[in-house]
Parts: structure tokens; sequence; C-alpha cells
């Protein structure tokens, strides 16, 4: 595993060692680590709605209403009963 130092300001520091002192992290590294891995999955989530979100532009605009829409989710809500 690779090593990198990094600088905090005095307080973001504490945080850091409180958060260890929980029991969830066994040392800072660990909880940075972590911190890490969520940012990581918070970014990819949002680049899979993105893409989702051109998806749908790049469709086109539906002719149906809302009140199409509602129908439908209706009818099927029905049949999965």
């Amino acid at each position: 595993m690779a090593t990198m130092n990094i600088s905090l300001p005095g307080p973001m520091k504490s945080w850091a060692e409180t958060q260890t002192h929980s029991g969830r992290y066994s040392n800072v590294s660990d909880y940075v680590r972590d911190l890490i891995r969520r940012d990581q999955e918070v970014k990819d989530k949002v680049t899979q709605m993105q893409r989702r979100v051109d998806e749908a532009r790049a469709s086109g605009i539906s002719a149906d209403t809302m009140d199409d829409i509602r129908a439908r989710a209706l009818r099927q809500a029905e049949l999965k009963t």
C-alpha cells in the first residue's frame, strides 16, 4: 500500500482522531480511506444519474400527459396485486 502524508488544520486533525476513538475505525488512515471510498461512491452515483438524465433528454419529449402516465401506473399496480 502506498503512503501519503497530508496536512490538516488542528480542528480537522482532532476530528479525525476522535472518529477513531468511537471504535468504528482502528486508526486515522482507516477513517480517511472510508471517506475516500464514500466520495467515490457518491461521484459514481452522480455520474450514473447524469447519464440517465442525458439519455432521457436525448430520447425526446413524450406526447403522454401526466394523466396518461398516472393511469398507466395505476393499471400496472393493479396487475401486480
